[in-house]
């Protein structure tokens, strides 16, 4: 699939797209609203060129590049990979984290956005270092063990877990430097890992809790058979 810039300037895609929107956060089609005039596209001939797209959910712009594919007498062809400038943000269920733990996993996630890796991974590191003495006052499941489930669960090879492990959990030792595809696994394995020590736990004890509670009060309201028969006899 590609888009086309034509020779009157016309913008032609094969395929509508859909994006998660940064502003509405609804997974909603792309509609092209400005692209550069073909004219320019055959003058400068650059590797990428500029669109303006607009949010069929929420009408707010949206701006993204396209890697340019081939310069013809009657076209220009461009990728059908939409780079975007604004990406959407990465959520948590932040209510459910303690203070000390929340704000750098806030800033990691602000990081990760941007394409920060190191910053990214310096801030896991504050998250997860915070939410292990965390765990450890509260006598809460051990981070390391948790980590090694996920990374058998979802099959990380060996070379990147123990980069993650180094960056995560070896506070003596340096930040070790991570690229874009490290940095993609490292954002699922912090958030699992979090979502498992604190947001799953929290879940789980109010649950039980309010079964609990409404256990207990049915069987406050039920009249056991044997006292409702005594009650029939003496009537």
């Amino acid at each position: 699939m590609s888009f086309y810039v034509k020779s009157n300037d016309s913008f032609v895609q094969e395929k509508p797209v859909f994006r998660e929107c940064p502003h509405c956060l609804t997974h909603a089609e792309l509609i092209p609203q400005a692209s550069p005039s073909f004219a320019s596209l055959i003058k400068s001939r650059p590797r990428h060129a500029g669109f303006v797209f607009e949010c069929a959910a929420c009408k707010e712009p949206r701006f993204a590049r396209l890697a340019v594919r081939s310069f013809g007498p009657d076209q220009v062809e461009l990728s059908a990979n939409v780079v975007e400038i604004e990406r959407a943000k990465e959520h948590f269920h932040f209510g459910y984290l303690p203070t000390a733990v929340g704000l750098p996993l806030r800033e990691a996630l602000d990081c990760y956005t941007a394409d920060l890796h190191t910053a990214f991974g310096v801030m896991c590191r504050r998250a997860v270092q915070a939410a292990v003495a965390n765990t450890r006052a509260t006598g809460g499941p051990r981070l390391l063990d948790l980590f090694s489930e996920v990374i058998q669960l979802a099959e990380i090879d060996y070379d990147t877990s123990q980069t993650l492990q180094t960056l995560l959990f070896d506070s003596c030792a340096p930040e070790p430097s991570i690229t874009a595809e490290q940095a993609a696994v490292l954002i699922e394995v912090v958030k699992d890992l979090l979502y498992q020590c604190f947001v799953r736990t929290a879940k789980l004890k109010a649950a039980v809790k309010m079964r609990r509670f409404f256990a207990g009060e049915t069987t406050q309201k039920v009249t056991p058979i044997a006292s409702l028969g005594k009650k029939i006899h003496s009537g």
